[in-house]
C-alpha cells in the first residue's frame, strides 16, 4: 500500500492530503497528482471542512493512473457502517482503484457541533462500527444490535471490495479496538516518545488477543527547508491540541507544560496562538532540511512505526507541497 521501508530502518512513506484551510481547496489535486508522479503507493484522503471524503477520492481517482487510495479516518458518530461500506464499494466498482477506509472517532467539534450528533461511548461506538463494517466490506450481511452501532439487512451488491481497515487511535479504548479487528492503527500528532508508547500498548493488547499486530501509520506534517510561512501554518494547526486530554500531557512531557496550562485556562485563540513558541513544532511535525527530515524520519522507526504518512505543507514557496514530496520521495 505505501512505499516500502529504505536503508536504515526508515519507515515506509504514503502521502496524506493537507486540506489546509489557509490554503487554495483545489491544491489538493496538485498534492495528488504529485504523489502518484514521485511513485508513492498510497494516498490518504481526509475530511475535514472542505471536501466530502467520497466526492474527493473520485475525482482524484478519475485524475490519477494507479494510486491506492485510503479515505478517513471517517467519523463513526457521523456515518454509519453502511453508508461507509456502500461508500467504499461504490467507489472501488466506479473506479477500479483500490480503495481502503480508516475510522475514528474525531473530536466533539466535529460530532457534536457541525453535525449534531451524539458522541457517547467512544470506543464502543468505534468498535462495533468497525466489526460491522468489515463484515460488510467482506461482502456479508452485518446484523448487529450493539450498544451504540445498529444494522440489519443489508449487503453489498457490487463486488466485495475487500479493503483493508485502518483504526485511528490515540486513547487505550481506541488502541485495543485497533488491535482485535485492524489491519492497521494510524496515530496522528504524536512525538516519537509517544508513538513509542502507543506502540508498545497496542503489542500487549495484540499479544493477550493472540493476534497478529497490525502495521502502524504515523500521520506526521512534513516540510523540507521550510519558509518562516511553511512553520507558522504547523503553528496554528496546534492550538485545538494544547488542552485536550492527552495531547496536552504529551506537550507537557515535552517541556511545554506551562503553554498547555495556559491552554487549560481557555484563553482567546489569539492569546493562546501568541503564546505558542515556534520550537514546538519540531516535536510533533518532520520541519527542516533534508538531511534533518530523514534523520527525524529515523526516529519514529525506532517508536516502532512502520509508515510515515506524509503531510505535506503548503505555502507560496511551496505550492501544494510538492516540493517535500520530491525530496523525500528520492
Amino acid at each position: 500500500m505505501s512505499r516500502p521501508a529504505g536503508p536504515a530502518g526508515r519507515p515506509a512513506l504514503s502521502v496524506s492530503l493537507g486540506l489546509w484551510q489557509d490554503r487554495p481547496p483545489a491544491e489538493v489535486l496538485l498534492t495528488a497528482h504529485a504523489a502518484e508522479d514521485l511513485g508513492y503507493d498510497e494516498l490518504w484522503i481526509g475530511e475535514m471542512a472542505t471536501f466530502d471524503a467520497f466526492a474527493l477520492g473520485a475525482v482524484v481517482a478519475e485524475r490519477t493512473s494507479r494510486i491506492a487510495l485510503t479515505l478517513g479516518p471517517l467519523a463513526v458518530a457521523v456515518r454509519d457502517p453502511v453508508m461507509i461500506a456502500m461508500g467504499v464499494a461504490s467507489l472501488t466498482e466506479l473506479t477500479g482503484r483500490t480503495v481502503n477506509v480508516a475510522l475514528g472517532s474525531s473530536s466533539p467539534v466535529v460530532v457534536q457541533q457541525w453535525h449534531g450528533r451524539a458522541q457517547e461511548r467512544t470506543a464502543v461506538a468505534l468498535a462495533e462500527s468497525a466489526a460491522a463494517v468489515r463484515v460488510l466490506l467482506d461482502g456479508n450481511r452485518a446484523d448487529l444490535e450493539g450498544q451504540v452501532i445498529r444494522t440489519r439487512g443489508f449487503r453489498l451488491r457490487t463486488a466485495p471490495p475487500a479493503s483493508q481497515l485502518t483504526i485511528a487511535a490515540f486513547g487505550a479504548g481506541a488502541v485495543r479496538v485497533a488491535a482485535r479487528i485492524a489491519d492497521r492503527m494510524v496515530i496522528n500528532l504524536v512525538t516519537p516518545q509517544s508513538a513509542a508508547r502507543l506502540v508498545e500498548m497496542l503489542h500487549k493488547e495484540c499479544q493477550e488477543q493472540g493476534r497478529p499486530v497490525p502495521r502502524v501509520a504515523a500521520w506526521v506534517t512534513a516540510v523540507v527547508d521550510p519558509s518562516p510561512e511553511g512553520v507558522e501554518q504547523i503553528r496554528r494547526g496546534l492550538v485545538g491540541y494544547l488542552s485536550a486530554p492527552g495531547y496536552g500531557e504529551m506537550f507537557a512531557e515535552a517541556g511545554f507544560a506551562d503553554v498547555v496550562a495556559f491552554a487549560r485556562t481557555r484563553p482567546h485563540p489569539r492569546d493562546l496562538l501568541a503564546a505558542i513558541p515556534t520550537d514546538i513544532v519540531n516535536h510533533v511535525s518532520l520541519v527542516g532540511d533534508e538531511a534533518t527530515v530523514r534523520a527525524r524520519l529515523g526516529d519514529y522507526a525506532e517508536a516502532g512505526v512502520d509508515e510515515i504518512a506524509l503531510v505535506p505543507g503548503s505555502s507560496d514557496k511551496d505550492p501544494a507541497g510538492v516540493a517535500t514530496l520530491r525530496a523525500l520521495a528520492s
